[in-house]
């Protein structure tokens, strides 16, 4: 799909094709397997702890009784036997894996019209699943188009990271993609600029116009955006700070960028 001129894909240093679906088919955690039923993920049974208090089994089996997913009961101690969290509050969902797109082209040709212009999330080497999983959810809470996490070298869509995305992994489009680099040339062919975030650049975030088609990458916390990737940018912008630690968060770097992102989008253009 191509977008208009003009449009940026956002890296954040910090922290087609078939479609894959190589995720994890277990979904722990209430909130997460509320979202994946309201969403309409294909599951085969959710396994609830015997005597989970009686407000959340009625909320759960009221959402399963359309879809006609049965409810199993079971000893807690064998969801603790399943659990890859460790914090599956008591009930674990068993069903299709997330879907996953081959592409960033692919998740741009499905996109929905309130996706325009469209918001890329580039994800450059984040193994930490609670990180990837809170910048779905920022993902989700601003409106990104879609995210693109590498095959290699990275977290997948673990069981973990739908848990710490309180369930946003079914709302937001994800690519595995075998090659970042190549994956950003398609997106500047198809008329994205490249910006990414360096606490040596010269302008701030707050000073760049964001508002055009535009994604964000965020790169591994200990080695930030690679070489290669960097001199990809077109743009390198910084997220002001006055303290003494260097860098954030990976997931706070990204929820600081795509909140502006948001911003900026939401008010009067203030750039000539």
């Amino acid at each position: 799909m191509k977008v208009e001129t003009g449009s940026y894909l956002f890296i954040v240093g910090s922290c087609g094709g078939s479609c894959v679906m190589n995720c994890e088919t277990t979904i722990e955690g209430r909130n997460a397997v509320m979202e994946a039923l309201r969403a309409g993920r294909p599951l085969a049974k959710i396994m609830l702890a015997r005597g989970t208090e009686p407000a959340f089994y009625r909320a759960v089996k009221g959402a399963v009784r359309n879809a006609g997913v049965p409810i199993v009961e079971v000893n807690r101690n064998k969801l603790d036997a399943m659990s890859a969290t460790g914090n599956h509050q008591g009930v674990i969902a068993v069903g299709a894996p997330v879907h996953c797109y081959a592409s960033a082209g692919e998740i741009l040709d499905t996109m929905p019209e309130q996706h325009d212009p469209p918001l890329i999330v580039i994800l450059d080497g984040i193994q930490d699943p609670h990180n990837l999983g809170a910048i779905i959810r920022t993902c989700d809470a601003v409106g990104a188009t879609g995210v693109v996490i590498p095959k290699r070298r990275a977290c997948g869509l673990t069981s973990a990271v739908a848990k710490a995305s309180a369930g946003a992994v079914e709302y937001v489009p994800c690519a595995r993609v075998p090659n970042l680099a190549r994956e950003v040339d398609k997106l500047k062919e198809d008329g994205f600029w490249i910006v990414g975030t360096s606490a040596k650049a010269d302008k701030t975030m707050y000073e760049i116009d964001l508002r055009g088609p535009l994604g964000v990458v965020i790169g591994s916390e200990g080695k930030g955006i690679s070489n290669l990737l960097q001199k990809k940018c077109d743009f390198l912008v910084r997220i002001p700070s006055l303290g003494k630690v260097s860098s954030l968060n990976a997931s706070v770097a990204a929820a600081v960028v795509l909140f502006e992102v948001l911003r900026q989008r939401q008010e009067p253009c203030r750039f000539s």
